[in-house]
């Protein structure tokens, strides 16, 4: 087929006639609406109108003419200074597809049907030389709808002429890509810029065609130059030497070095040359490439459960890379032998009493080194997100201009229940996991969850506040030495208590080589951690998948597990992009 000339067409005002009332009707009158025009749908009474488009019907944005469609409609509905043709016509034929024997061939009467009503439109179109689109008829189209992409002044515009719809959105997605952020404003000041050179530059010329024999005693003033001799060459040379720069740059400099020109840099274009012989360039390209310069960036990136082989590609490139790192108390060692020796660090001095403080000060370390250049790796345990105040962090240093790069890290609340053998989900066991926080604002504990027989709870940091958080949860005080009735006494007067025989575990430094698992119940384990002490970070999972993988049930009031052996067998693997590449390409052994 013969190439197409694509052009972009000015349509404010336009009427726009859509044949049809099913979606894509729906999203031609979308798109008519956004561009100017007026659309008017043409659809029998008793039609199914999608219901987008009735509630634009509704309120008044599209008008709906009730009638199968008549060639006399071409030639009526459009606007007057056209003598009433339209100026567009949209046909949306289809429906939906049909799914039994009798539904088959009826649709297939319906698809003929309506293939000779479009070529019809099609043909009345064309006699009246109006534009026609039919969807998925390229044979009966006039024009052809491309893929869009506006930004401002800036509109690109892919079409496969009707061979793919969704390759040509593709193909406009991979290009936009590829453009500098918001490149549209660029567009629209170097608009500007050549406007107000055209207009400068043919104003003298336009005045001394205005009046020609103007006499020189007649002048209010003479300047200086009016007796030098100036060469009709040298004259267009000096009318056109701005245009030819903007051009020029326009044509060989980098997107994202005209991305960078800001509305300054336009007065300053402007008056550049303004002499009979400049001495440099408009903008000083040196000055521009300064802003192009990579200015602090800052990252928060979770470091996961422990274990440096549970950290993403992403974090661990991160480490590498980062100028200054911000560390949690809680980063395990192994996690920050990985950060190079030239890289300063600061671990948080986070402490009982002085979190806030201590929170500020990390705050404020990393929004004077960025504020120098520098990139700045926040480094937290488990995922940013997950009760690691990553949200505050990012409001915080967004507001300062700075906005955060975000990167996931293994959560330990899931993570740490499969190092210990624990499903937090399993059919006919449970089936919903809540994550909460032992401890609460202040320190205080929070309000415990109802008892779920279905539900398996992980509570983070939930330690130092293990006997507050139990009580809370079963409604016993852990040291009690009630008698049985007393503890029903107790269990029944709050709402769905837990029971104090629901299994639970205590994990600490899940994935490190001295992660430790303690095995209880709810009733007894305040006394398990007593009585073998504490190895924070750690964390409390409780509910009846506790017990799922172990083979026999809990006989001794606690049993502890040290040591942890989950990556035997994976030490031949090297971390890193290298060594996951490497371990690909081995052979199977």
């Amino acid at each position: 087929m013969p190439a197409l000339l694509l052009t972009a067409h000015d349509c404010t005002s336009h009427v726009h006639v859509i044949v049809g009332s099913n979606p894509l009707a729906s999203a031609r009158c979308a798109k008519s609406i956004e561009v100017g025009a007026t659309p008017k749908i043409v659809a029998p009474a008793d039609a199914d109108v999608h219901y987008v488009l009735a509630q634009r019907i509704d309120e008044g944005d599209v008008e709906w003419i009730q009638k199968s469609f008549d060639e006399q409609l071409l030639r009526s509905l459009g606007r007057e200074e056209v003598e009433n043709f339209v100026d567009a016509v949209f046909v949306t034929s289809g429906g939906n597809c049909a799914t039994s024997m009798c539904e088959i061939a009826s649709r297939r009467v319906q698809i003929a049907d309506s293939s000779l009503e479009d070529a019809q439109i099609s043909s009345a179109c064309r006699r009246l030389r109006i534009p026609v689109n039919v969807v998925d008829a390229p044979n009966l189209c006039t024009f052809t709808l491309l893929s869009t992409h506006s930004d401002g002044p800036l509109q690109i515009g892919i079409t496969t002429s009707g061979k793919g719809c969704k390759l040509a959105s593709r193909i406009r997605r991979e290009i936009v890509s590829t453009l500098p952020h918001k490149f549209g404003d660029a567009v629209e000041r170097l608009g500007t810029v050549r406007r107000r050179i055209w207009e400068e530059d043919h104003r003298p010329q336009a005045i001394e065609e205005a009046d020609p024999d103007i006499e020189d005693d007649e002048a209010v003033a003479q300047k200086p130059t009016f007796n030098k001799f100036i060469s009709e060459e040298d004259d267009a040379v000096a009318r056109t030497r701005r245009m030819r720069w903007l051009s020029q740059i326009c044509e060989y400099w980098p997107l994202r070095r005209l991305a960078s020109i800001t509305d300054s840099d336009i007065e300053k274009i402007l008056r550049a040359y303004s002499s009979a012989l400049p001495e440099g360039p408009p903008l000083d390209t040196s000055d521009l490439e300064s802003r192009l310069l990579p200015k602090g960036r800052i990252i928060l990136a979770g470091s996961g459960p422990g274990a440096p082989s549970m950290l993403t590609l992403a974090t661990h490139r991160a480490i590498q890379t980062a100028s200054i790192v911000l560390a949690d108390k809680l980063v395990p060692a192994p996690v920050l032998d990985l950060i190079p020796r030239r890289t300063p660090v600061h671990i948080a001095r986070k402490f009982p009493g002085n979190a806030e403080a201590a929170q500020t000060e990390l705050l404020t370390l990393g929004h004077e080194a960025l504020q120098k250049g520098h990139t700045v790796l926040r480094l937290k345990q488990g995922d940013p997100y997950l009760y690691g105040r990553g949200g505050e962090e990012y409001a915080f240093f967004r507001d300062k201009g700075f906005v955060p790069v975000v990167l996931p890290g293994i959560t330990s609340s899931l993570s740490a229940p499969l190092f210990a053998q624990i499903p937090s989900t399993h059919r006919s066991v449970a089936d919903q996991v809540l994550i909460c926080t032992g401890t609460g604002r202040k320190g205080t504990a929070p309000d415990p969850p109802p008892y779920v027989p279905s539900q398996t709870v992980v509570f983070l940091m939930a330690l130092h506040r293990l006997g507050s958080l139990v009580e809370g949860l079963t409604g016993i005080p852990p040291s009690t030495d009630s008698s049985p009735s007393q503890v029903d006494d107790m269990i029944s007067s709050r709402p769905r208590p837990w029971p104090p025989e629901t299994p639970c575990a205590i994990i600490e430094r899940a994935s490190c080589p001295d992660q430790r698992v303690i095995r209880s119940t709810l009733g007894k384990v305040c006394s398990a951690i007593e009585h073998e002490g504490s190895r924070p970070p750690g964390l409390l999972v409780v509910g009846w998948s506790c017990e799922v993988l172990q083979n026999n049930t809990l006989k001794q009031d606690w049993v502890t597990e040290d040591g942890f052996a989950g990556f035997e067998g994976l030490d031949d693997f090297e971390i890193g992009e290298m060594g996951l590449m490497t371990a690909l390409s081995s052979p199977t052994r």
